[in-house]
Formats: C-alpha cells, structure tokens, sequence
C-alpha cells in the first residue's frame, strides 16, 4: 500500500533519489535540518549536507508511514544501502511552511 504525503514532502521523497539540488528546492530558504546530530540551516547548508550523504552511501529511501502530530507530519520510511546498520527504519519529522519545508529532523 502506498502511504499518502503531502505533495512537498512526497517531493522531498522523489529528490531525494535525484540530487542535492533537487532537495534543497524542497525546504524554505531559511529551513534548518537536523540529522546525525548536525543542524543545517539554509537553502545552501542543506544542499551541502545532501551532497555529502550521496557522496558517502548509495542508499534508497522508502515511506511506510505517515502520521500527523500536531502541526508536525512524522513519516517512518525505510532505508536500505551501503551504509552500516542497513536496512534501517528513520523517522522524518517535518515542519512545513505552505509548499515548502520549514524544517526536517531526522532520527532512529
């Protein structure tokens, strides 16, 4: 069954398999991400962060759920790759902003 996202953050999904431009066009220009205990804020922060991570693992990233939490939406989606620990089940934790992403926080 496929899980239902709002459009952008369906989009951050897609991008995601494409390229760090590609997702950072998904976040607001002053969005911040946290993820591996770093914070990334901006536009080109967050697709400096992207850059790195595609550089340093090939990965896919699948949605398995979504649940809304107050003003925040929580999507657990599988990732599975080179990396150690893999397949692994991360929690998305995004804040939106109209049809952008205020804010992404990224935990196990």
């Amino acid at each position: 069954m496929k899980v239902q996202l709002p459009k952008v953050i369906a989009k951050y999904f897609a991008a995601d398999q494409a390229d760090a431009n590609a997702v950072a066009e998904c976040f607001a220009e002053d969005a911040i991400v946290v993820d591996e205990n770093h914070t990334y804020t901006g536009q080109e922060a967050i697709k400096r962060w992207k850059a790195g991570t595609t550089a340093r693992y090939k990965y896919s990233s699948k949605p398995i759920a979504s649940k809304e939490q107050g003003e925040k939406t929580v999507v657990t989606s599988r990732l599975t790759g080179d990396f150690p620990g893999s397949p692994v089940d991360l929690r998305y934790t995004f804040t939106l902003d109209g049809n952008r992403i205020a804010a992404l926080e990224i935990t196990s």
